[in-house]
């Protein structure tokens, strides 16, 4: 019985160290090719001072499509935005942001605010209501723009409304936070505050450093 057992034994041993070889030699073959095979998916741009802002395209209230390259050559301020904000409403209420809007704009830079809350969230509007909501707030930006899914917001890491980015003609993002030294939500504060965009937008293109490039931004945060 034993003389029987053994060969069986010794058959079933060789085998089974026959499929690990065939097994191990399988997976030594296709393991590296399929990883060389695969290209490495790149890493979602993020905006940095100091670097170039990365690019995006936007869709505004009226249905028209804007993208950041569109504007290459020119000064471009981002300002993050909900009109049901209440920081954001104490800088429309005074007037300030508006009387930022229009002095820059008149200037050449181009004013873009961006919405990024999502979908039944605070300050997402759509259509007429969204538009009406533009004219009641008197808005003098270049174009409103819609960010639902919150890609642009999140690649610019916005955090708050408002929060406010100005970049060069070279594209280079050269002020990212806070649009004042805040926070404020009385007017006679907010207009006496020291604007970080103004001072930024004004060193700029006066060809002088921007003394202030960064700072902590303050408000509600971005709902998306």
């Amino acid at each position: 019985m034993y003389g029987k057992a053994r060969p069986l034994s010794a058959l079933f041993g060789m085998l089974l160290i026959a499929g690990l070889i065939a097994g191990c030699g399988s997976g030594s073959d296709t393991g590296p090719a399929d990883k060389a095979d695969t290209p490495n998916e790149p890493a979602p741009a993020t905006a940095t001072v100091g670097k170039p802002a990365p690019d995006f395209t936007l869709t505004d209230a009226n249905g028209t499509e804007h993208s950041l390259s569109d504007y290459a050559g020119e000064f471009v301020v981002l300002e993050w935005v909900n009109f049901g904000c209440p920081f954001v409403r104490a800088h429309y209420n005074s007037g300030n942001m508006q009387q930022l809007q229009e002095t820059y704009t008149v200037k050449g830079v181009v004013w873009l605010s961006i919405c990024s809350s999502a979908p039944g969230k605070q300050g997402h509007h759509e259509g007429q209501a969204l538009r009406d909501r533009i004219d009641e707030n008197g808005s003098k930006a270049t174009a409103y723009l819609v960010d639902p899914d919150g890609a642009v917001g999140t690649m610019y890491q916005a955090r708050t409304t408002p929060h406010m980015y100005v970049i060069d003609p070279d594209g280079v993002l050269i002020y990212a936070g806070a649009i004042d030294d805040g926070p404020n939500r009385e007017k006679e504060a907010i207009l006496a505050a020291d604007n970080y965009v103004r001072l930024a937008l004004d060193a700029a293109m006066a060809g002088r450093e921007v003394e202030t490039t960064e700072t902590k931004s303050y408000g509600c945060s971005v709902k998306y």
